[in-house]
């Protein structure tokens, strides 16, 4: 489907949910992929995050228990434990805050960038378009919650049609 065909519907997608003219499959496919992966790289950048805050919950809670140890009159078990794990790094170096600055900085501002030039270079910028069309080839025209955006198909919901 291309942005050349006829006049604005209400039922169509937005222009920038529409493949330019002359931009093949192919392409559309492997922008879908690469968003795809980027999508993936968004999950694993959640699970950073997660990994960061649950590192530093840790270390609070290990704290509070070196406390709870001194207090029940364990102080050897809570010098070792202080001197040993508080604070210590997760890996040579580096707390969690640091291993997420340097993804951010990195890995995921390089990817975010590179797709977001294939897309500016490819298809104007234009984001998702594997998944517009393939709503467009999925949903049933005419049929509520079937629109192709939101308030897109008024008839279908009219009063002669109560099914949909």
């Amino acid at each position: 489907m291309d942005d050349t065909q006829g006049t604005e519907h209400p039922d169509q997608p937005i222009p920038e949910h529409r493949r330019p003219s002359g931009v093949d499959d192919k392409t559309v496919e492997a922008l879908g992929k690469l968003s795809e992966a980027l999508e993936v790289v968004e999950d694993a950048r959640g699970h950073l995050y997660g990994f960061h805050r649950l590192s530093g919950m840790a270390d609070l809670t290990l704290g509070e228990a070196v406390e709870l140890f001194r207090a029940a009159g364990h102080d050897g078990l809570a010098d070792r434990l202080e001197s040993e794990l508080v604070g210590r790094n997760v890996v040579e170096g580096r707390w969690t805050f640091q291993i997420v600055e340097e993804y951010d900085d990195d890995y995921y501002a390089t990817f975010k960038r590179l797709e977001e030039q294939a897309r500016g270079d490819l298809v104007g910028g234009r984001r998702h378009l594997f998944e517009a069309e393939m709503k467009e080839d999925r949903r049933t025209r005419g049929r509520a919650h079937h629109e192709a955006v939101p308030g897109g198909s008024a008839a279908a919901r009219s009063p002669q049609n109560p099914e949909t």
